[in-house]
């Protein structure tokens, strides 16, 4: 005889149907996946993109300017600049007037690299847009800020 489970199925099914957090991360890791498929001709992840698109500014960011853009501790933005560093697409270097903070910025041929990738990122949004509706993308960005 085997004894009664102490959560039962139904809750099971209830969780996966209403959890916001399980539909987000799934929704999550399906336009990470598009994403990923169209800039795989160009050697990079959807997180590189956003990476890259991050120091994409007028002044060079401090890395804990972009661990905070991209909601990541420090230690995970080091690990996900390596390989772009590696590629020659990005560099770090001290500030000149505060030698223990480092800052990050594109190569000439990382912006090179970001500047073939924007059409792609357009496209592929584009495409995602019109999958949610006129109203839809906006609806999403502001539910989604509102959860921040």
């Amino acid at each position: 005889m085997s004894k009664p489970p102490l959560i039962p199925f139904s809750t099971t099914i209830f969780v996966r149907d209403t959890c916001l957090c399980l539909h987000v991360q799934r929704a999550a890791r399906a336009l990470a996946r598009r994403f990923d498929e169209a800039l795989r001709p160009l050697d990079i992840t959807n997180g590189q993109f956003s990476l890259m698109m991050s120091l994409n500014r007028p002044e060079p960011p401090s890395m804990s300017a972009v661990a905070s853009l991209l909601a990541m501790d420090r230690t995970t933005l080091t690990a996900a600049l390596k390989p772009l560093e590696r590629r020659g697409l990005l560099e770090t270097f001290s500030d000149p007037q505060d030698r223990r903070l480092r800052r990050l910025r594109l190569t000439d041929v990382g912006e090179r690299l970001l500047a073939d990738a924007v059409p792609i990122w357009k496209r592929t949004h584009a495409a995602v847009d019109a999958q949610l509706g006129e109203a839809g993308p906006d609806q999403l960005r502001a539910d989604l800020l509102a959860l921040i």
